[in-house]
């Protein structure tokens, strides 16, 4: 290590030991509220399993309206982890009163505790308590930067009034603290008067379908909203500060930060600054993009408030659920070290990038200190942040050392702000917490001072890893030296397989990637797709064009469509292959299998844009629809090896084994809403388990049926094993599904028709000597049950997704919203706002919320629904398609409401963009309503009572059940997807048990006796 290093470290240390010096750690004066708040939150916090139940207890209590919810609530939440809690909590949990005087009370300190909690964090709920707590922080000698908190902006509407905040804020607060006498300590810089006034602004509150898939049409849509406040904040001479969320979002909110304030009105405006998180991998880069923005292009500086960011727990989750990189530092003391390393990047370019650092954590601000004293940064051009409500005696000690300290000071409602309310506490508590290390445990000082990255050779001392204080605004939260805590309970064993990741749009190579195959797939648009048997191409007689549902006008290309003749003539391929394919050893079939995945990753782009052309399917449901075509190969593959080995029963002088056969000629009959994944699951199922197939996808779907027989014949299908066969289903079909040489049929569609497969097949015609095999999955009428304490941010997006995610179009899709009482009028109201907001284009524009129906056969049944939902219910809302009704098959997003359960939009697949929201008079008869229907494929429940969450697990009778999440999006493996009563014939697609469909059993058994001797075997055997 050089000289110049360990004398920085060596000043920060010192620095380090002067600001602990100057602590005032007397704490509350005894017995004052702050005394108490203090113990009581001290004596909450230290058991780990009391800390969780107490969080969610205090995040659910404001949507509880009476005392036996909140009476309800609290004991649900202490007997869930009633194992783990302290005896007195054990004990006091009996003691939970329900009803009466003592019920009542017990709901009135619960609901003025929780306020009192928020008021240590929350400065206010209005502008005028926020000017308050500003004055009193003013006459501290303390800056502030005002954070405006709220709901999740799901809804137009709500980010209109998002906007009026913000500009009421400014104006406010502009008008009272501008003509408050000059603090010099924070009013001013080592250059002159600084802005009084800071606003930090979240920009995905000014958009709701803010989403870094389409950064022009979001930073259009952001732009439009924050110009108005900018030029207020110029104006009046505030200050803006662009709030950094979500790694997702952090290239969008860059691009628009660069963006506005490079326009001719803000681009000499030097009272900006944005947030940038230490803890991820790729900020250095950022900081150099910056960098030369402000000094190359902008010509004028801006301020970067430092942080360790916020989302730490919520990056890695997201990232291990679609097996992406993690964007962050995974272990805590890598974060902190480079909070260090952009420390010294910023105060070497303090004339562009003016920094202000975001932290509680002593080692870092005393790293900042001894850096700008190094490089000769006047004290006054930076400054440290701080959050409202924490840390009240490291500000004290930095102010004293003559640094300008500025408070994060979150104000909203008690509601909306509880999330925030609940991070704060787990800062607070959190194992890595340096308020907790340094204050409620005494941590020594040296300990806590010591370099990051001394953690980063193996430990030779005594010293921890998990040293630092948590993250929040400023810090990691929730976590074990950086790692997520285990879960509780058992983990299941690990599989080999592992869903294919899906694209992460966030990338802009994975947008300029898609962009760049729907302009190459367009070149290609015209051509014609034979039917292939023998893999061969047949003769092209009748065929059927193929245009895109978006653009009505736009033929994509057209498809053979095969004769009764050139049906028969496909089965004969399959059944004279079939003997081959059935002996073919086991590696070589999963090997074809996971050949043809690697023709669907080579390919990927190409075929999700082929997907978004013919279907109509957006951008992220048709890559999702490839990756879990890739899936179906990668697990069928694995699975088929576990079958694959005979089990042996062997008992002295005899052998036995039980292994499994193919069936014989496979018809596979897909669908066209999932026109790859589906047709390519059945496939792969039938191919690999030794059956030989024919291959027959929906009309509406023929190209991307054809692209699958390029994708197979590329991974090696021998001919005959599996031949391309599209054509009209009530031509083709029912000699297919009666052919007596078809050992079995795989369908995935409506009910209707498979009702019928599955009555053709039943039956045995001359000349053939087995029964068929019927696997059908056939649809929904899917509800989501919404009760009185659900969490509506959640609630409301996951309803909307359910049920307009790719126009409803799916089997899956959540047609019926099942309401309680208590909170149908707020649900439906934010319901309708959040459809409204929706943006329906055409599929292939990347700001595609909703697309087109399939055809116009689809269109005008579905229009037919909803003109009956008229006349059974209350149209509650139906959108205005404007031109796009003449341009492709788009049918309005429409909500019915007060709808009867019986009801024909209430209980017949209506398979569109119709939701039907019912009224329940409680739990049990929403559950009585949502069994109600002849399908059970999936359902929803967003609750946060655990005993009722309980209930819907065992009452709500469906196939997948998905509790406080959207009931579409199964992925292979991990959801298997199926249903019962009229929802499906067979088991679950993508699970255990389903390659068990496409085999027979057979035993073999064989006497090894031989004139009464046996041949040895070893031990065991």
């Amino acid at each position: 290590m050089s000289s110049t290093v360990t004398s920085l470290d060596e000043r920060t240390k010192e620095y380090g030991r002067e600001i602990f010096a100057r602590l005032n750690r007397q704490g509350p004066v005894l017995f004052t509220r702050a005394w108490v708040e203090d113990k009581l939150m001290g004596l909450g916090m230290h058991d780990p399993a009391l800390k969780v139940q107490l969080f969610r207890f205090v995040d659910t209590l404001p949507y509880l309206k009476e005392p036996k919810e909140v009476a309800r609530h609290l004991r649900e939440y202490l007997n869930e982890a009633k194992d783990e809690l302290p005896w007195w909590v054990r004990l006091g949990t009996k003691l939970i009163p329900d009803r009466g005087i003592l019920g009542q009370g017990l709901a009135f300190a619960s609901q003025k505790g929780a306020e009192q909690m928020a008021r240590k964090f929350i400065a206010g709920s209005n502008v005028q308590e926020a000017v308050a707590a500003v004055h009193q922080m003013r006459t501290r000698r303390l800056a502030f930067t005002i954070d405006l908190l709220g709901e999740a902006t799901i809804t137009e509407v709500e980010a209109d009034h998002v906007q009026k905040q913000y500009l009421d804020l400014l104006a406010g607060l502009t008008r009272e603290v501008n003509d408050w006498p000059e603090e010099p300590t924070i009013d001013r810089d080592d250059r002159g008067p600084i802005p009084r006034v800071n606003v930090s602004v979240k920009l995905s509150a000014l958009f709701s379908q803010f989403d870094p898939i389409d950064p022009a049409g979001t930073s259009r849509a952001v732009c439009r909203r924050l110009r108005p406040i900018l030029s207020l904040a110029k104006q009046t001479g505030a200050f803006v500060n662009f709030d950094m969320e979500q790694h997702s979002f952090k290239d969008v909110t860059l691009q628009i930060f660069r963006d506005i304030l490079t326009e001719p009105e803000f681009r000499d405006w030097p009272h900006v600054g944005i947030a940038i998180q230490a803890y991820l991998t790729d900020t250095e880069a950022d900081l150099q993009a910056l960098l030369a923005w402000a000094r190359d292009v902008r010509k004028c500086p801006v301020w970067i408030r430092l942080v360790k960011g916020a989302y730490w727990d919520y990056e890695t989750v997201v990232a291990a659920q679609n097996h992406w990189p993690v964007p962050v530092f995974t272990k805590k003391w890598q974060s902190d070290a480079n909070f260090e390393k952009l420390t010294e990047f910023l105060l070497a370019n303090v004339e562009w990038l003016v920094p202000a650092f975001g932290s509680h954590n002593i080692r870092s601000i005393s790293h900042a200190l001894a850096v700008a004293e190094k490089l000769g940064v006047p004290p006054r051009r930076y400054e440290f942040q701080m959050l409202y409500g924490m840390a009240d005696p490291i500000k004290e000690a930095i102010q004293s050392l003559g640094h300008r300290v500025r408070i994060y000071t979150p104000y909203g409602q008690l509601l909306p702000g509880m999330a925030y309310l609940v991070r704060r506490l787990l800062e607070n508590s959190s194992n890595d917490s340096f308020l907790r290390q340094g204050f409620a445990e005494g941590l020594a000082e040296e300990l806590l001072l010591l370099d990051p990255n001394a953690h980063a050779a193996p430990p030779s001392h005594a010293a921890p890893t998990n040293h630092t204080e948590p993250m929040s605004h400023t810090e990691h939260a929730g976590t074990q030296n950086g790692h997520l805590p285990p879960a509780r309970g058992a983990h299941a064993p690990r599989s080999p397989f592992a869903n294919e990741p899906l694209t992460d749009f966030s990338v802009a190579a994975s947008r300029t990637a898609m962009s760049a195959a729907l302009d190459q797939v367009r070149k290609e648009l015209g051509r014609t797709y034979p039917i292939v048997i023998d893999n061969k191409p047949q003769p092209v007689g009748a065929v059927l064009a193929r245009e895109n549902p978006s653009r009505k006008s736009e033929v994509l290309g057209k498809v053979g469509m095969a004769t009764v003749d050139q049906a028969n003539r496909a089965v004969a391929s399959c059944l004279a292959a079939f003997d081959g394919w059935r002996d073919t050893p086991l590696a070589e079939r999963t090997g074809l299998l996971r050949r043809l995945a690697e023709q669907f990753r080579k390919r990927r782009f190409e075929l999700s844009a082929w997907i978004v052309l013919e279907t109509g399917k957006p951008w992220r449901e048709s890559d999702a629809d490839v990756a879990e075509a890739i899936d179906f190969c990668e697990y069928y593959a694995i699975e088929m090896e576990k079958l694959g080995a005979p089990q042996a029963r062997d008992v002295p002088g005899e052998d036995n084994r039980y292994f499994y056969e193919p069936r014989g000629v496979a018809v596979v009959i897909a669908p066209w809403n999932f026109p790859l994944a589906i047709l390519a699951g059945m496939a792969t199922a039938a191919l690999v388990a030794g059956n030989t197939v024919v291959l027959k996808p929906a009309e509406q779907s023929g190209i991307i049926g054809a692209k699958l027989m390029e994708c197979l014949q590329a991974a090696g299908a021998p001919p005959g094993v599996v031949n391309f066969l599209p054509g009209d289903g009530d031509v083709i079909g029912p000699p297919l599904v009666q052919h007596p040489d078809v050992a079995l049929i795989a369908f995935t569609g409506s009910l209707k028709v498979a009702l019928l497969i599955n009555e053709q097949a039943s039956k045995t015609p001359g000349g053939q000597n087995f029964v068929k095999k019927v696997i059908a999955e056939m649809g929904g009428k899917n509800a989501v049950i919404v009760d009185s304490d659900a969490d509506l941010d959640e609630a409301v997006k996951g309803v909307v997704d359910s049920a307009f995610g790719y126009g409803g179009q799916k089997c899956s899709a959540g047609s019926r919203a099942i309401v309680l009482d208590g909170i149908y009028d707020q649900f439906l109201n934010r319901l309708v706002e959040a459809t409204k907001s929706l943006a329906v284009k055409a599929a292939d524009d990347p700001g595609c919320s909703l697309g087109p129906v399939i055809d116009a056969e689809a269109r005008d049944r579905i229009l037919k629904f909803i003109e009956a939902g008229k006349r059974e219910s209350r149209l509650a809302h139906q959108t205005d398609l404007g031109a796009l009704a003449e341009q492709g098959y788009f049918v309005p997003p429409t909500i019915f409401a007060d709808v009867p359960e019986a009801a024909g939009v209430a209980q017949e697949e209506i398979f569109g963009p119709v939701l039907s929201v019912i009224r329940a008079k409680d739990l049990d008869d929403a559950l009585r309503i949502a069994n109600g229907t002849k399908y059970a494929l999936t359902g929803g429940c967003y609750s946060r009572s655990p005993s009722h969450l309980e209930k819907v697990k065992r009452k709500f009778r469906v196939g997948n059940l998905y509790i406080n999440r959207k009931c579409t999006g199964a992925l292979v493996d991990r959801q298997p997807f199926g249903g019962f009563k009229l929802s499906g014939i067979g088991s679950k697609a993508g699970g255990p048990d389903y390659l068990l469909q496409f085999v027979l059993p057979r035993t073999i058994t064989e006497n090894q006796m031989r004139r009464g001797f046996a041949p040895e075997t070893a031990p065991g055997e």
